[in-house]
């Protein structure tokens, strides 16, 4: 997968893995990075689906509708992407925290849902519940991060709410911070994402 990988000047922090929306790239979100730890190893991925010319970590058929086939290929593609990443730039493989933005957001929260060990915690920025109906394995308080917008169009808050739900089930440590705006990415919720990053990397 296209990627950036920026070493960083503290290895024993997590990497960083950068996962953009639709139709972004992996130099989308990099200065989140900067402002959540500016001194950790950075992980940034471009999505292998084109939706009309724009990058997408995995189908839809419509908006707000997976194609769910393709986002378990595009999910176990992404994990394996990780392992072989992590041997090739030599960071900690079980030590990767996930900052996705909606449509990477919910690659973020599909691999939580299939997988046990692919990410160390996420933040997740206006996710929706990848799949329903399955049995997730269980994490052990793995932290979580959401972030919702309350007249968010795209993701109703009641997917932030079951999402929060369904990874707490699963043994999770999953939390939500609410805005009162739609589904654009806000400085403010990046900045309640580095105060959560903070307690629960740095101290």
């Amino acid at each position: 997968m296209k990627h950036i990988f920026q070493k960083g000047q503290d290895l024993r922090k997590p990497t960083l893995l950068l996962l953009h929306g639709t139709g972004g790239n992996e130099q989308d979100l990099l200065p989140l990075a900067g402002l959540i730890d500016g001194t950790a190893s950075v992980l940034s991925v471009r999505g292998n689906v084109s939706e009309n010319g724009m990058p997408r970590f995995f189908r839809r058929l419509a908006e707000g509708i997976f194609d769910e086939e393709d986002l378990i290929f595009r999910t176990k593609e992404l994990k394996e992407f990780l392992d072989n990443a992590a041997k090739e730039h030599g960071f900690d493989r079980d030590n990767v925290v996930a900052i996705g933005y909606s449509n990477g957001a919910n690659i973020a929260g599909s691999l939580l849902f299939h997988y046990s060990d692919a990410l160390a915690g996420a933040v997740l920025h206006h996710p929706m519940v990848p799949r329903r109906g399955i049995e997730l394995p269980q994490h052990n308080g793995t932290p979580v991060f959401i972030t919702a917008g309350k007249n968010d169009p795209i993701c109703p808050a009641e997917e932030s709410t079951d999402l929060q739900l369904l990874l707490e089930h699963a043994g999770a440590k999953a939390s939500i911070h609410w805005e009162n705006n739609g589904h654009q990415l806000s400085r403010s919720e990046v900045e309640a994402a580095a105060d959560w990053y903070k307690d629960n990397y740095t101290n």
